[in-house]
């Protein structure tokens, strides 16, 4: 199989690098050349200066996967694919986009012809080396045409991805699974701050995020890094307590409102995450250095430190 990747940042790249080794043949484009020279170097990924080039060393159907900034760099691409391919192929968005954006998206390639699958994608900068999760909105002949990228991508060929319903399924999956994820670090970072806050006890929180890895009822992968995190700092002191929100868990609460739904912990989060952002706290420390050590996410220094 042969597929094209536009957008090889943070996860783009990684994926890439998985697909090639996975025995996928990939031609990727980026905005910045240095990065498509040095996959093409150390990967062997087939070069595109451009989105043209790239389509055109394509053969139909043609498979091109964006790997993009939710919004109008991805609708911006999309627009433009939709002029340069052609009847039968298909257009996959594995960013974080709004799923009410992917079925206005998979309307609009329809209406050329085209097929549409929106990709919800897990994993963070440890997908490389453990494989993706893969919540997969679609046509069943889409999916079909995607499977080969798939299996590779996917923790293993038989498990961690899923056609989980039509366009926009994928993203909607996706967006849940973040809320819940907003949900899941709040209960932790709080309870790890409950133990820290008992000084009388002087209670060790990398020996007990240790202990509950192992046959707790809590035991997680954010556990595990949590506890990798405070065996080599629990006093957190250059990091700010900031904890930014990208998108997906406010668009989870507002659903939650659209259907009436109870999600309290899920919007709960959601506000302390707002409250972080002009307060100070132990648990948006730990909150914080969650979210870099599962997805790299920027973690905002205090002066003096440095900044990542």
């Amino acid at each position: 199989m042969r597929m094209a990747m536009l957008g090889l940042g943070r996860m783009g790249g990684n994926m890439t690098r998985r697909l090639l080794r996975g025995g996928i043949e990939v031609v990727g484009y980026n905005r910045s050349p240095q990065i498509v020279e040095k996959l093409a170097r150390e990967e062997g990924m087939i070069p595109a200066a451009s989105i043209e080039e790239a389509v055109a060393k394509l053969e139909p159907p043609r498979v091109v996967w964006l790997m993009l900034p939710a919004g109008a760099v991805t609708q911006e691409h999309i627009d433009r694919l939709a002029d340069l391919l052609s009847p039968g192929d298909l257009v996959v968005d594995g960013g974080n986009a709004n799923y009410q954006d992917s079925l206005r998206r998979g309307a609009q390639l329809r209406a050329r012809d085209l097929l549409f699958v929106d990709a919800g994608t897990s994993g963070g900068i440890w997908g490389l080396e453990n494989g993706y999760c893969l919540m997969v909105g679609g046509e069943a002949r889409a999916v079909a045409l995607l499977e080969p990228a798939l299996r590779v991508l996917a923790p293993a060929p038989d498990r961690g991805w899923a056609h989980v319903g039509p366009v926009g399924a994928g993203h909607f999956t996706k967006m849940i699974h973040n809320g819940i994820e907003y949900g899941m670090m709040q209960a932790l970072a709080e309870g790890l701050a409950l133990l820290r806050g008992k000084e009388e006890f002087g209670i060790d929180l990398a020996q007990v995020t240790e202990l509950w890895r192992h046959g707790s009822v809590v035991r997680s992968w954010l556990l595990d890094l949590t506890a990798e995190a405070l065996a080599r700092d629990q006093r957190l002191e250059d990091v700010a307590p900031v904890v930014a929100d990208s998108g997906e868990g406010r668009w989870t609460a507002m659903e939650a409102i659209a259907q009436g739904v109870p999600a309290p912990v899920i919007s709960l989060a959601l506000q302390m995450r707002f409250a972080s952002q002009d307060g100070e706290g132990y648990p948006f420390k730990l909150l914080a250095m969650m979210r870099n050590a599962f997805g790299g996410h920027q973690v905002v220094r205090k002066e003096g430190g440095d900044d990542r």
